[in-house]
Formats: structure tokens, sequence, C-alpha cells
């Protein structure tokens, strides 16, 4: 077996699948984590860098989404040609220098440039795991491993808000960035050491424009998929509105204070829980079957949300349960809708990977700008844009499916590919 790998890769020991999980959501871990750990420390950054609007903070992380949708169309097709471990070891290199130079600037335009760069040019770590998993299952298993990679990653937001604080208390914002640039050192040795190439010789691809765009398209132009990428893109705008306004709106509006990443941890709490119920129900219902039911309940509880956010008594306990509720059904969605997703591309998973991202990641990242910088001081902004997001994707979910729900994503017994 050693013998038919190459060079650089017959250092490597077979790797498990519980470690595979591990690996893959660290990736895009990392990822979170230069999103979330900024949180708690965006008044201090403006502050710091003279950024002025109270609301202009919230580029920091929504310039970092915006970039992370168009770098998404850039990995996919290169790991289609040259093998997912090389450029995912360039993507694992162009964080760690970029969070370097995040720690160093002087200025906030200076700081969002370089964000927008690290996005761009790490856009692998988004995409390349679930293309790597795709090379390795298929149908409902692949939707558990995802949800299962989704489960251990949602431990960062978790933390990340905490880590940030923490940071904080013992030295400035900049030491955030200097923590995450030895992290990315310290997970691409992993990747080097532990991950062989996942693609088959035969699967690679040219790279022409031609056969790029031929195969974009195929991922864009699929009525089984694109109902649930746009979709999906729909549902986190929402999501990530709700972050880019989170620090103001939870520790300001609601006086969470100090409290901010707690709150913050027990929301993402109930999102990983919810992760953890997915990968054991998916196999059993089916990735169909559980995420309409996500979805029609992600539904109520917007009606929910919009009639406490309307009432002018809404308490700090009532939002942290009800958008705790929200990110929990968004979960039972995320992974399954990636999974149904991408299943009719084996061949081709890389490109399909990153123009899905990319479509996802550019609704959810502009929109979720629109939506955070709506806020009022109150929950009202957010509480709508749940609800708009849930009925438009209901919708969109009908026509990939062409009226039918609740489905099987294969049948019961089916074998991975």
């Amino acid at each position: 077996m050693s013998a038919d790998l190459p060079s650089t890769e017959r250092h490597i020991r077979p790797l498990g699948e519980r470690e595979f999980v591990f690996m893959m959501a660290t990736l895009m871990a990392l990822v979170a984590l230069s999103i979330d750990s900024m949180l708690p420390a965006l008044d201090e950054i403006a502050a710091d860098l003279n950024a002025g609007d109270p609301n202009r903070r919230q580029l920091v992380i929504g310039v970092y989404l915006v970039a992370a949708a168009l770098g998404a169309l850039i990995p996919g097709a290169l790991a289609d040609r040259y093998g997912r471990r090389p450029v995912l070891l360039g993507a694992l290199g162009c964080y760690a220098a970029l969070a370097l130079v995040c720690a160093l600037v002087r200025d906030f335009e200076t700081l969002l440039a370089a964000r927008g760069l690290q996005a761009l040019t790490s856009a692998g770590l988004s995409v390349l795991p679930s293309a790597i998993v795709r090379d390795r299952f298929s149908g409902d298993r692949m939707a558990r491993v995802l949800s299962t990679i989704t489960l251990v990653f949602m431990a960062v937001p978790m933390i990340a808000p905490s880590y940030g604080q923490l940071i904080l208390l013992v030295a400035d914002w900049r030491w955030i960035f200097g923590g995450t640039t030895v992290l990315a050192m310290i997970v691409a040795a992993w990747v080097w050491l532990r991950l062989p190439e996942t693609l088959e010789p035969a699967n690679r691809q040219d790279i022409h424009i031609a056969t790029i765009g031929r195969n974009m398209g195929q991922a864009l132009t699929s009525r089984a998929s694109i109902g649930y990428v746009v979709g999906g893109g729909i549902l986190w705008s929402g999501l990530f509105g709700y972050l880019n306004s989170s620090q103001q709106l939870v520790a300001e509006h609601f006086g969470a204070g100090d409290r901010f990443a707690l709150y913050f941890a027990l929301m993402a709490g109930m999102m990983a829980i919810a992760n953890l119920t997915n990968a054991s129900i998916v196999m059993r219902f089916g990735a169909r079957r559980v995420s309409h039911s996500a979805l029609f309940a992600f539904i109520a509880v917007a009606c929910l949300q919009i009639w406490r956010a309307f009432s002018g008594h809404e308490a700090l306990w009532d939002f942290v349960l009800l958008m705790g509720a929200q990110m929990s059904l968004i979960a039972f969605m995320g992974a399954n809708f990636t999974s149904i997703a991408l299943q009719p591309f084996g061949r081709t998973a890389g490109a399909a990977a990153s123009v899905q991202m990319f479509v996802r990641s550019s609704l959810s990242s502009v929109l979720g700008i629109a939506i955070g910088q709506a806020y009022d001081g109150s929950a009202r902004p957010i509480s709508v844009a749940l609800l708009i997001g849930g009925l438009i994707a209901l919708v969109l979910v009908l026509f990939s499916e062409n009226g039918r729900l609740f489905r099987r994503l294969n049948p019961p017994g089916s074998q991975p590919t």
C-alpha cells in the first residue's frame, strides 16, 4: 500500500474515523475561531483603531465572512486537479501568516484588509472538509459524518468568546490573533503528518476554464441541489446577522455585560447538542426527514421570536432561549442540507463544494451584514429576518423536492460509495 503513495505521504499511518472526524472539525473550527473569538474584543478594537461609528465594529466579522465566501470559489477546482492535501496545507499557511499580520496592524482599514485577505486565501479550510468527506462517504452516512464533524466543530463557538475574553484579561486584543497563528501552525503539522490524499487519481480534473465552469455549472443547475444551497444560505444569514450584532444585542441591549461569553456559549451549546442528536438519528430517519421537520419548527419558533421582540417586554432569558432554539434547529438543517446538495457530485466534489459554499456563504454573509447593520437597539430586526429566511427556505426546498417532502436521501441499508 505504501508503495502506491507519493513519496511525501509514505510516512502517514492509516487514519481512523475518529481522528479523521476530529481533524476535519478542527480545520473548520479555525475559521469559527477567527470569528467568534473576536466578539468580546470588538469594542476594544474599535476604540484602539479609531473605527468611528459603533456599528462599524461589526465589519471585523462581516468583511471576513464576505471574503471567505468569495474565496470559496478557488480551492475546490484546485483540489480537484492537484489533490486535497496540498491545497489544504496552503490554506493553513495563509491563515497563519495573515493572522500574524492582523496582530500587527495600526489602523482599522488595514485590519479589515488583512482580515479579508486572510479569509480569501484560507477559504479551503471551510470548503475542503466537505469534499474530503464526500471522497470517503455518500448518502445518509455522509450526512451522519458531517453532522458528527459539526458537533465537534461546535465546541469552538462555545469556548471561542471565552478564549477572547481570557486573552483580554491578561493582554490586549492583538494576542487573540497571535494565538490563532500558533494554533494554525500546529494543525498544519498534524495534517502533514496524518492526512493522506483522499482524491482518487482517476477523479482528477484538468484546470481548464471550460472544465471548471462545466463542473460548477452542473452543481448550480441541478434542481435537486440548488434549493438546498440557496435555502441554506438564506437560513444562515439570520445566524450571521445575529453573530454580527450579538455583542451589542446581548452585552449592551440586554445588559449581559461581561457575561456575554457565558450566554453565547450556552446558545452554542444548545446547537452542539442538536448536532449530537442529528448524528444519532439521521441514519434512522434520513437527512431529508430530519431537516424538513427542523425547517417547519424553525418557522414556528421564529413566529414566537417576533411576538416577544415586538411585545416590548422581552427579557434576556427570553432571547437566549428562543435564539438558542433557532441555532439548534439550524444545526439539524446545516449538515443535512450540505449532504443532500453534494450527493449528486462524487467525481467533482471539490468544484461542487466550492461553488455551493460560495453561493451559500455569499448570501449568508452579505445578508448577515445587512441584518447586523439594521440593529436598532432591539431584537426586532433579527426576529423578522429569521422568519422571512425560514419561509423563503421552505419554498426553495419545495422547489428542489418537486413539492414532495420527507423522503429518504438513499434507501435504508444502502452502502456508502
